[in-house]
C-alpha cells in the first residue's frame, strides 16, 4: 500500500481530488493544507507527497523547506521505493502549472522526483504517484517549456530569498534582520533583482516576479 500526503490550500479541490485517487486499491490518501502538511507529515510518514506548488504557501516557512527537512518520514523528495515511508524519506510530486517557471523551479531544487501538470487527469496523477513511489522520476511533457523557462530565471535563491520577504512587505531592515545580512547588502541585492527582472523600481520587481511565479 502506497500512502499518500496530498497538500493543497483549497479544501474543496483537495478533498475531492483526495477522493478519487483513494479509490485505488493500493494507494492510502491523506490530505491537507499547507500549514498542517508538516505535523501531518511527521505522523504519518507518507511514501509519496503530492504537493501544490502554485500555492504560495509553498515558497513559505510552512512550505517545502520545512517538508523537506523532517529526516525520515519526510517529503524531501529522496525516494528510495515504496517503502520511503521509512527511513529514506518521501517522493516528491509536484503539481504546477506550465506558465509559471518559478514553482517548478522551486520543485526542482528542493529535489522533487515528480513534476505533474494542474490540467493532467487523475489518471495522469494517479500513474505520476505509482512511478515516484519507485523511486522513478516522473516528468508531464505539458510541462517541458516550463521547464525551459525555470531554467532561464534570472534570480539567484539569495536574491529570491530577498525579494520574497520584500513581497511580503519587510523592510530593508527586517530583511537584513531575517537573513543575517547588512542593509547594505539588503540594498545592493533589490538594486540587482531591479536590474535582472527589467523593472523600474522594487515595486515592478516585484510584480514582475509574482507574474511568472518566482516568489
Amino acid at each position: 500500500m502506497i500512502r499518500v500526503l496530498l497538500v493543497h490550500d483549497t479544501y474543496l479541490l483537495r478533498t475531492a481530488l483526495a477522493f478519487l485517487i483513494g479509490r485505488e486499491p493500493d494507494l492510502e490518501v491523506s490530505s491537507a493544507s499547507w500549514q498542517r502538511a508538516a505535523d501531518l507529515s511527521r505522523s504519518l510518514r507518507p511514501h509519496v507527497c503530492v504537493v501544490d506548488m502554485d500555492s504560495p504557501e509553498a515558497g513559505g516557512p510552512r512550505g517545502l523547506r520545512e517538508l523537506s527537512g523532517h529526516g525520515a518520514g519526510d517529503c524531501s523528495g529522496d525516494a528510495r521505493g515504496a517503502g520511503a515511508g521509512g527511513a529514506g524519506g518521501a517522493a516528491l510530486l509536484a503539481l504546477a502549472s506550465a506558465g509559471r517557471p518559478g514553482p517548478l523551479r522551486r520543485a526542482y531544487e528542493e529535489k522533487a522526483l515528480g513534476y505533474l501538470s494542474k490540467n493532467a487527469s487523475p489518471d495522469r496523477l494517479v500513474e505520476g504517484i505509482r512511478h515516484v513511489a519507485k523511486g522513478e522520476r516522473y516528468i508531464d511533457e505539458a510541462l517541458g517549456f516550463g521547464f525551459l523557462e525555470a531554467s532561464e530565471i534570472p534570480l539567484t535563491r539569495r536574491e529570491l530569498s530577498v525579494l520574497s520577504l520584500a513581497a511580503e512587505g519587510a523592510s530593508v531592515g527586517e530583511i537584513a534582520r531575517s537573513l543575517h545580512l547588512s542593509n547594505g547588502t539588503v540594498r545592493n541585492y533589490m538594486a540587482a533583482i531591479t536590474r535582472k527582472t527589467g523593472a523600474r523600481n522594487r515595486v515592478d520587481a516585484i510584480r514582475i516576479s509574482r507574474g511568472a511565479g518566482w516568489v
